[in-house]
């Protein structure tokens, strides 16, 4: 048995448990605790950790497929493997230090989601300009500002934090990303860290989005994950790790498209209408072919981006590629579901039915970690070898060109 198929045959057993308490999860707005200690028993959290740190070196390609399989049956726990194998983990396993990781391995193998702390209030798409600090006193750092839409905030333990990085004189040296290991859900947090709120969402409602405020949160110098290029490069080094995030929200929003159209395909042959299946009217035999087209585009797409590399040795995907795959797979899956829940009409729209759900759940993956028109821009800018600033200035004839990643 490969590896590629070790992950994902796992993936499918658990996704038979976890398809009917999906429902639950969604009307209680509970975390999936109980998912989430079965994914850590099967392996798939923190699965692409490297071995020496206790994980199993599984390529992002492995996560992939398992993501998938999860995302067909409940969208919340596809959301907590992806966040265990990708982004902020990922970007520890790179660029910290071997404490750091020996630090948040085990926490993470044994079920932990991290939590990546970047928007704020007034800094969501424009991440470079929050306004969270982390200012140089003795020995560690003092850090002060709001993050919003924090995904896992209040039930993670591990939050990288990313923040202005201030000297002791209050001199900025760029944006860093700083640890902060915790329980808020026994109440262990540290002085300074707060959860003051968590969003009320149209869908993925299991999983807390949560608003977090640091007072003089004090954090040790070594608990700062600086890249090779340090504060000044670092956040592009840092940010890198969002491509494979993008990777897998777009596996997810594929996967529930893919379920949803299994679900199609069932109904259309197991309902009648004018005394024939519905399979048998051409125009619902259209849609569903188009159905299968978009789910297979944005599979190759995704797993195209899963293998590749970005420039200069980077460990994580190409950016335009992972971006691409994104973009196309998560327009793609909103109108894959809507046009399956047409197809079972008012059954699709009640709760009968998961696709009313899994229609909430998937209109989220064109806004978080990178909106659609974000990475269109993004998509845009790598083709044509430009920067297009976003700022009131907007577009500069003379900016300085970039190559094409």
């Amino acid at each position: 048995m490969t590896t590629e198929n070790r992950f994902q045959i796992a993936a499918q057993e658990l996704a038979k448990r976890f398809a009917p308490r999906a429902a639950e999860w969604d009307k209680s707005r509970e975390y999936c605790w109980p998912n989430m200690a079965e994914l850590a028993e099967a392996g798939l959290m923190g699965m692409t950790i490297p071995k020496a740190y206790g994980g199993q070196g599984a390529s992002f390609h492995d996560a992939v497929l398992a993501i998938e399989e999860i995302a067909k049956a409940c969208t919340l726990s596809a959301r907590i493997v992806v966040e265990a194998n990708m982004g902020g983990i990922s970007a520890i396993m790179a660029y910290g230090s071997d404490a750091q990781k020996r630090l948040c391995a085990p926490l993470v193998l044994a079920g932990d989601k991290p939590a990546i702390c970047i928007s704020e209030p007034e800094a969501g798409s424009a991440a470079t300009e929050m306004a969270t600090t982390a200012r140089r006193v003795g020995s560690g750092y003092l850090l002060n500002g709001t993050k919003h839409w924090i995904t896992g905030g209040g039930v993670s333990k591990i939050h990288l934090i990313f923040a202005r990085v201030l000297d002791e004189r209050g001199q900025e040296e760029g944006i860093g990303g700083f640890l902060v290991i915790c329980d808020p859900v026994k109440g262990d947090i540290p002085k300074g860290f707060e959860v003051v709120r968590r969003e009320h969402t149209m869908g993925l409602c299991g999983m807390p989005e949560a608003e977090l405020r640091f007072t003089d949160l004090e954090v040790e110098a070594e608990m700062a994950v600086v890249p090779p290029s340090g504060f000044a490069r670092g956040f592009a080094d840092l940010m890198n790790a969002y491509n494979s995030q993008r990777v897998g929200a777009g596996t997810i929003a594929m996967g529930v498209a893919a379920g949803a159209l299994d679900r199609a395909k069932d109904y259309l042959n197991d309902r009648h209408q004018f005394g024939r299946p519905l399979a048998e009217f051409q125009g619902l035999q259209w849609m569903v072919a188009d159905m299968d087209a978009g789910v297979h585009a944005s599979r190759l797409m995704l797993r195209e981006a899963a293998l590749s590399r970005g420039p200069n040795g980077s460990p994580f995907p190409d950016m335009m590629m992972a971006a691409r795959a994104k973009l196309f797979a998560s327009e793609t899956a909103i109108k894959v579901v809507n046009d399956a829940l047409q197809m079972f009409g008012a059954r699709g729209y009640g709760d009968q039915e998961p696709l009313e759900r899994m229609y909430r759940d998937v209109r989220m993956f064109t806004i978080g970690g990178g909106t659609a028109q974000i990475l269109r821009t993004q998509v845009a800018g790598s083709l044509l070898g430009i920067k297009t600033p976003q700022t009131r200035g907007g577009y500069v004839p003379e900016a300085p060109r970039i190559a094409a990643e």
